[in-house]
């Protein structure tokens, strides 16, 4: 989940009030009496940190710069850019994590009062940190995964359409040898929507400018885009690579939508088409958490 923060916006999802990375440890009190069930402190995790490449991971609890999950986020850094050809950037991406969902959530509620509850967050703040915000849980592995990748994408581009933003960070979530594992849930979805009439329409996630306008199957569409534009064709994959190379330094390209019926024809239906062949083999590849312990 993606938080995009602004100077002057007014409370959102997606725009909310200013936040600041390292200085959000002193925000607390100022939002006294807007959460629910505030603690008489509460605190970014400190003690404990660790830097590798962009990564740099604050927590309360030890975690060796071995342990599996994080060499697993820096292999993802090394597969996001060959995928998508962009840059390595050095600009750090923060990962604030916590040792449970509880300190989690409550740090959460005082300090951005209104967001609703989530496994994890990222945020980039007016000031252009890169911050990821999460707890250790069963699904520590994919959360990171995901929010990392939001911070990989705004390192290294200018802007980043949200349904591009989501729809790729649901890709690399995804855990495997490579790039490009099915999500046998959303494949499986896709194909009942498919039968009921539900029809893609790539021009409409296009209009979608907050978080809180994305509805789950905004997601699966923004992820089934995604992964047919990666490994429908050579010309489908052109079409998105060229377009996040616009991105790294125009804010403003033609539409994404435009370009892709130009390069392939018929999008939608090439779309539905590629959704139903994913669909017809037995097995997929699921995501699985690397361990439910804290190290």
């Amino acid at each position: 989940m993606i938080a995009r923060l602004s100077n002057t916006s007014p409370f959102g999802i997606s725009r909310t009030a200013l936040a600041c990375g390292f200085a959000a440890l002193l925000l607390c009190a100022t939002f006294a009496g807007c959460a629910i069930s505030r603690p008489d402190k509460v605190a970014l995790p400190a003690r404990h940190s660790i830097r590798a490449d962009q990564l740099l991971v604050v927590s309360d609890f030890k975690i060796a710069k071995e342990h599996p999950l994080l060499q697993d986020l820096i292999l993802l850094r090394q597969k996001v850019s060959q995928q998508l050809e962009l840059p390595l950037s050095s600009k750090p991406v923060m990962v604030y994590l916590f040792s449970n969902e509880l300190e989690y959530n409550q740090y959460w509620q005082a300090t951005y009062p209104g967001y609703p509850l989530r496994r994890a967050y990222f945020i980039q703040t007016p000031n252009k940190e890169l911050a990821v915000y999460t707890s250790w849980s069963e699904k520590i592995q994919e959360d990171l995964r995901h929010e990392f990748t939001h911070g990989l994408l705004h390192a290294s581009l200018e802007t980043v359409p949200l349904w591009i933003d989501e729809g790729l960070a649901e890709y690399f979530e995804v855990k495997g040898q490579s790039p490009g594992q099915v999500n046998a849930d959303y494949v499986r979805k896709l194909a009942t929507m498919t039968q009921n009439g539900w029809r893609p329409d790539m021009a409409r996630l296009e209009r979608l400018e907050k978080v809180e306008q994305m509805q789950r199957t905004d997601y699966r569409e923004a992820w089934a885009w995604t992964h047919f534009m990666l490994h429908d064709s050579p010309e489908s994959r052109r079409v998105l690579l060229d377009y996040l190379k616009e991105l790294r330094d125009n804010p403003h390209p033609d539409r994404l939508s435009d370009k892709l019926a130009d390069a392939v024809g018929d999008p939608d239906g090439r779309l539905l088409h590629y959704v139903a062949a994913l669909a017809a083999p037995p097995e997929h590849t699921a995501v699985r958490p690397v361990s439910a312990t804290v190290p």
